[in-house]
């Protein structure tokens, strides 16, 4: 433990003396010994917890592995004493842990409660606004993470799963999986446009619009064509490979 003395002065020339202790050791060899222990113990415990991909960490993972970490990084300029009682605490939030772990094993249920449940976001290819919003989900990162699973229009899934580890999974309607070997004298057609957002939660994403060199007055007659009188009306709409809009109103 540091100590400081600071001197203050009022102003009747009273001198107030004031000591401050700062957690943490003055001594190199002591910072380099916390640093090796440490380090060991955070690799030991890291094989205990077992293998796991980042990708496949719930929320709960997440939070157990940055607070074993800030634990042990803390542990690294504390003197000997103090270092000592903090490695039960490293131990213990880690045996919690491994126990929480072989709970969820034993008892599944218990897993809904701890990790959450995965939620339906589009079903039938419908967006389920209700669930983002609950989920604190926007259509934005809907989209996105669409376009990480290689969909590019809303169009071609029928349902869309998000998981406990904040991943998307998704199950494309028949017609629009992939290609097979025999499926190969399929004839294609050629892209007209990249799918694009237009409107969004009943705002017209302008930007879009002028990428692609259409109107206003265009996105608003293919909205009429569909019975569509108002932007607001529309909770999401896409321009599609061949100029057509896939628009999916507001519930």
């Amino acid at each position: 433990m540091l100590k400081y003395n600071i001197t203050i002065f009022t102003n009747d020339i009273k001198e107030y003396k004031l000591e401050v202790n700062v957690m943490g050791t003055g001594n190199v060899y002591q910072v380099i010994l916390n640093t090796l222990l440490s380090f060991t113990i955070l690799l030991i415990i890291t094989r205990l917890l077992g293998k796991k991909q980042l990708s496949q960490l719930t929320f709960f993972n997440y939070v157990t592995g940055i607070t074993i970490g800030s634990i042990a990084a803390n542990m690294v300029d504390y003197e000997w004493a103090q270092f000592k009682v903090t490695i039960w605490a490293l131990v213990i939030w880690a045996l919690l842990t491994v126990v929480v772990s072989l709970i969820i094993l034993k008892f599944p249920q218990l897993s809904d409660l701890l990790h959450g449940q995965p939620t339906i976001v589009i079903k039938n290819g419908k967006i389920q606004y209700k669930a983002l919003s609950h989920l604190g989900v926007d259509i934005d990162n809907l989209v996105m993470m669409l376009r990480e699973k290689d969909v590019f229009t809303i169009k071609e899934v029928d349902y869309a799963i998000l998981e406990t580890n904040g991943q998307l999974s998704i199950l494309k309607y028949p017609e629009h999986e992939k290609v097979i070997k025999k499926d190969l004298s399929i004839k294609t057609q050629a892209i007209k446009y990249l799918p694009m957002d237009l409107i969004i939660d009943g705002k017209v994403v302008k930007k879009n619009l002028q990428e692609v060199n259409l109107s206003h007055e265009w996105l608003l007659n293919q909205l009429k064509s569909r019975g569509i009188k108002n932007v607001k009306d529309v909770l999401y709409a896409q321009l599609q490979t061949d100029g057509t809009v896939y628009i999916d109103k507001k519930s």
